[in-house]
């Protein structure tokens, strides 16, 4: 082979050798690219769990736990334990026999009792439902002369039909306690209950609740001002109108919060001070704090001693 020869087959190897490094180039970024899809998992990605059972993917390892022994899941041996408890004086008691006939043909109802073999308790709610009661005051005439008519019963309001008591604190403590909205409150009620009120109804219990309790709130306000020591704390809340009025910059209240070890106060203000000038009256909150007491759990960062 020539000189001329062998100059040409090395110039076409060299470039045959370079298009396979290019090629194993391509290839190995390629694998370290399914590689890395292979590692991820659910323990080093936000990949689910369910997806770490998938062919050919890296599980995670086992987690262990920081510090202190090693322990089963489950219920630790020695932890106090919570079941239904067997009731010596129940509710309700009811005796059940077999019903139909036996093979033989004879009525069971005939057979003979041979005593309790069996016993079970089984703690159930009642079905709630909404009861209607009328109640028609009369009218009596004393022998002197003097008529007395008998009063509505307790919370009872002007008109014809209303709403009970228990219905209403039932709604009160919904919205307040648990954070229900109202129209998820009517709703609520018309599906446990069968009463349908209407939203705005819903809505208006929660001011007259705050009547209701405005010499409790009062009370407490005083105990939290003879406190030695008082914590308060203020928290934007974005209720009311979205645009401010005229003079301010925002539209945002501020639930400020005073309490102590015993006792604890929230209102609604339209100003970050303590206390506030004047209460809030924005019908998205009560302006007492009593029906809103429960409900803060604001971590308090002011100090006032």
């Amino acid at each position: 082979m020539s000189r001329e020869q062998l100059l040409a087959l090395v110039g076409e190897q060299a470039t045959q050798i370079a298009a396979l490094r290019a090629v194993n180039e391509e290839l190995a970024t390629k694998l370290a690219r399914v590689e890395h899809l292979l590692s991820r998992n659910s323990g080093n990605s936000s990949m689910p769990p369910s997806r770490d059972d998938d062919p050919g993917r890296t599980p995670p390892p086992a987690r262990r736990r920081r510090g202190g022994p090693q322990r089963s899941k489950g219920k630790q041996p020695g932890a106090p334990g919570a079941s239904l408890a067997w009731v010596d004086r129940p509710d309700d008691q009811q005796d059940r026999f077999p019903q139909g006939r036996c093979g033989c043909g004879h009525d069971l109802a005939d057979a003979t009792d041979l005593g309790v073999v069996d016993r079970y308790q089984q703690h159930e709610i009642p079905q709630v439902s909404v009861t209607i009661t009328q109640y028609d005051q009369h009218a009596v005439r004393c022998g002197c002369g003097t008529v007395h008519t008998a009063t509505r019963p307790e919370g009872a309001r002007a008109g014809l039909v209303g709403y009970g008591p228990n219905l209403q604190a039932f709604a009160v403590y919904l919205m307040v306690m648990q954070h229900i909205p109202v129209a998820r409150c009517v709703e609520l009620l018309a599906s446990l209950t069968g009463a349908t009120p209407s939203a705005g109804f819903v809505h208006g219990m929660l001011t007259r609740a705050a009547g209701l309790l405005a010499e409790v709130d009062h009370r407490i306000r005083g105990l939290i001002t003879l406190a030695h020591a008082v914590c308060a704390d203020e928290t934007p809340l974005r209720v009311g109108p979205k645009t401010p009025k005229p003079g301010r910059k925002k539209a945002e209240k501020y639930l400020l919060v005073a309490f102590t070890e015993l006792y604890i106060r929230t209102i609604c203000s339209a100003t970050a001070t303590w206390p506030p000038s004047k209460p809030s009256s924005s019908p998205s909150s009560p302006t007492r704090s009593s029906c809103t007491t429960a409900t803060s759990s604001t971590t308090p960062r002011n100090s006032v001693r």
